[in-house]
């Protein structure tokens, strides 16, 4: 009778099979949606053009014609030419790393019972048949290159949408600094529901499209799904890694030669490295980004997914309680579309001081309103007690215990999103104390960065600590999982919001090579500030998330290979513990290096130009901006090779000769050191990056003290953004898919390790 009761309450199968695709769907909508309203700033000097005179405020200069627009769309135009071609040929690669790493997924898990067809004992539900191994191999391949494709997908669609979008901000900056900013949200946000809506999408069918095969085996079901994570996080590491060499390769020797040589401004069209630049912030800081949070929230999904398939709810098949993890995610975009009005039409931008409080209200109304959305779906989707499988026990747990892991999760992205604010805003004293750092030259700049970047930790991980304690006490791993979830579950405003940043960048370079006024370039300043604050909380969310997704993933993959204990004091895992710790460093490493060496071409290049190109820098003669763009593409296809390729064959490796244990060891390793390199690296650049432009803007007396442009406090200020650069747009970003990447490929190839990993061991 009570358990009737209970069903009643509970949201129905049908129903959930509704709500799920319905969700995305909206999301999908509306993402178009916003796209149209954009579309309707037309970039062409037209007739048809809309930009009326009326329209456009009267500039001191003059400067701001339909000759300006004009030369917005043809500047729009090489940008989004050059993006595109760098992500075709990057795909082009990739391409060929998707068809052989699936056909290493394959060969390993069709292996573990020699290819058998045969149907196999469950691991986990005694006394039932589960599908055969080789079932297994077959539907995690296919999840992989799904995961992979819906990766690509993400990234070049953020890619086209910024670069769609940054001329069409910078012409409606002629129009006030409140139309400029509601476009470039506006444009960001088309990026975060079509990621969001797509990855939930994806994800559902693919798990309908799997139980015409699997039917009642979900433990099958679920352990091949998680291939869908790691065909995600795979793209993402290289798109990552690839688009961060390429932007701060055109970034460092753009801002060297141009700014601290040559004392000319910023994105000025005489700088041969300014298309590369732009370009860059595209692939990179877009596409790059785009694919790593939807890595993470595959992987978060997957991991949540498959610790319950082993638990009360997936041996009872119940489907909506199954589908925990996907109705937080649809009441996510749901929440995440009101939030976004409150940018765009309820509350209007009419100063360039309301800015970043905007962007500051648009994070916590989606908490707040996601906290709401979280009670309701806990509530009705869950049973009011069930079992979590824990580590060879069942662990009892009431909904409301889960109510309060995806609630912690989703505060801690909150508190993590604001500490890295107060660190790298120059409207807070930790910035202000490292622009004025730079009265004494460039080495004590960078003293002061690299302690406020070590100082940036502290919060966070206290913040990750007591959300891991929390979520492990009440749920075991599946709340660790869903603690995950829930700081993603607002995954559609936190892009919008990282998109904004780039957008904003490319919007203010197109002003200056367009020769639009001070006054224009004012107002894309403004925006691209706070932009650089953004891009530092969306990345403060993606190394949050990332801790406890692989958490997660570790949990899933002890529970998979069937070890009871991590034991620390047993060499095998203290072996893999030290060398887990030390990949960070090394992979971070390359990743400098490559920048580093990109760098060093690029500044030759531009030198090279300037001395050897009569009346370049008079502006009478264009610069080559193809040799440059080319410099970047062929550093960033090179070099993106052996980061990846540490990171893809460290477990396989490990696992194989050394075993499951010291793979264990090597997971908890890195996870425990990239999340502190991690956020110090994304800190320390973000800081550096805003205490120049605190210095180039002079908003405040402090600030005219210390400027203006060419000064020594500015180019002290210079240096040290360059420093940063690699910092905070590859090493940093990049750390967080390794220790992802690292824990979801152990766990799709566990079933191998299990059976015959340990080789070195087993001949010692």
């Amino acid at each position: 009778m009570l358990v009737s009761h209970l069903e009643m309450g509970m949201l129905s199968e049908g129903l959930t099979q509704v709500l799920i695709p319905v969700a995305a769907l909206v999301g999908i909508v509306f993402a178009l949606l916003q796209w149209y309203v954009v579309s309707k700033v037309k970039v062409s000097g037209d007739s048809s053009s809309g930009l009326s005179d009326k329209l456009i405020e009267d500039e001191e200069d003059g400067v701001d014609n339909r000759e300006a627009s004009i030369k917005c769309a043809e500047i729009q135009n090489a940008i989004s030419i050059g993006a595109t071609s760098f992500l075709f040929t990057q795909y082009k690669y990739l391409s060929v790393f998707m068809c052989v790493f699936a056909a290493i997924i394959f060969l390993f898990l069709g292996s573990v019972k020699g290819f058998s067809t045969k149907s196999e004992p469950c691991t986990y539900n005694k006394g039932s048949l589960c599908k055969p191994a080789l079932a297994n191999a077959a539907f995690s391949t296919l999840a992989f290159l799904l995961g992979a494709l819906t990766s690509v997908l993400s990234g070049f669609l953020g890619m086209k949408i910024a670069t769609y979008a940054n001329a069409r901000t910078t012409l409606e900056a002629r129009k006030g600094v409140g139309k400029a900013f509601v476009t470039a949200f506006r444009s960001g946000a088309v990026m975060g529901f079509l990621l969001a809506a797509n990855g939930l999408l994806v994800l559902y069918i693919s798990i309908l499209l799997f139980k015409l095969y699997y039917g009642d085996d979900w433990e099958g079901l679920y352990e091949s799904i998680t291939g869908y994570g790691l065909g995600g996080s795979s793209m993402a590491l290289f798109g990552r890694v690839g688009g961060g060499i390429y932007t701060k390769a055109a970034d460092v020797g753009a801002d060297l030669v141009g700014k601290v040589e040559l004392n000319i401004p910023e994105d000025d069209p005489r700088n041969p490295a300014v298309i590369a630049d732009n370009v860059g912030d595209n692939v990179g800081d877009i596409a790059g980004m785009g694919s790593d949070l939807f890595g993470s929230y595959a992987e978060s999904s997957c991991a949540a997914l498959f610790v319950a398939s082993i638990s009360s709810f997936g041996i009872s098949h119940n489907y909506t309680a199954m589908s925990f993890p996907l109705i937080i995610s649809s009441v996510g975009i749901v929440v995440c579309l009101i939030t976004t009005l409150f940018a765009t039409d309820l509350f209007k931008i009419k100063d360039v001081s309301e800015i970043e409080p905007s962007l500051k209200r648009q994070l916590i109304v989606s908490t707040i309103l996601m906290t709401a959305g979280i009670a309701l779906v806990s509530f009705f989707a869950l049973p009011s007690e069930f079992t979590i499988f824990n580590f060879g026990t069942e662990k009892v747990v009431k909904n409301w215990h889960l109510f309060f892991c995806v609630a912690i999760g989703l505060w801690a992205g909150l508190v993590i999103g604001y500490t890295t604010e107060y660190y790298t805003s120059n409207a807070y004293s930790p910035v202000q104390d490292v622009a004025d750092s730079c009265r004494t030259g460039a080495a004590t700049n960078v003293i002061f960065g690299l302690a406020l970047g070590y100082k940036s930790v502290i919060i966070p991980i206290f913040s990750i600590a007591i959300a891991i304690f929390v979520s492990f006490s009440l749920a075991a791993m599946y709340g660790i999982a869903v603690a995950a979830l829930g700081m993603l579950s607002t995954i559609a405003t936190g892009l919008a919001i990282d998109a904004y940043g780039p957008i904003s960048d490319n919007a203010g370079g197109i002003a200056e090579m367009a020769g639009m006024s001070h006054k224009i370039r004012e107002r894309t300043d403004a925006l691209d500030a706070a932009g650089n604050t953004t891009a530092a909380i969306g990345k403060g969310f993606a190394i949050g998330s990332a801790a406890l997704v692989s958490l997660a993933l570790f949990g899933a993959f002890v529970s998979r290979a069937g070890i009871n204990t991590v034991d620390v004091l047993t060499p095998k895992v203290f072996i893999g513990l030290v060398v887990g710790a030390m990949l960070p460093y090394w992979f971070s490493a390359m990743t400098m290096k490559s920048v580093g060496s990109a760098a060093l071409k690029m500044v030759e290049e531009v030198r090279r130009q300037f001395k050897t190109i009569p009346g370049l820098m008079e502006g009478r003669a264009k610069p080559d901006y193809a040799n440059c763009v080319k410099i970047s593409t062929d550093a960033s296809l090179r070099e993106m090779i052996p980061p990846g390729a540490l990171v893809m064959l460290t477990p396989l490796i490990t696992g194989t000769l050394f075993g499951v244990e010291t793979l264990a060891g090597v997971l908890a390793g890195s996870l425990v050191s990239g999340v502190q390199v991690a956020i110090s690296a994304s800190n320390t650049g973000g800081a550096w990056d805003n205490a120049k432009k605190y210095i180039e803007a002079g908003a405040s007396e402090h600030a005219k003290l210390l400027g203006p442009k060419g000064s020594d406090a500015h180019k002290a200020a210079v240096i040290g953004d360059t420093i940063g650069d690699p910092l905070k747009d590859t090493s940093g970003p990049s750390l967080n898919i390794l220790i992802k990447l690292m824990a979801v490929e152990s766990l799709v190839f566990a079933p191998f390790f299990a059976a015959h990993g340990g080789l070195l061991f087993k001949y010692l």
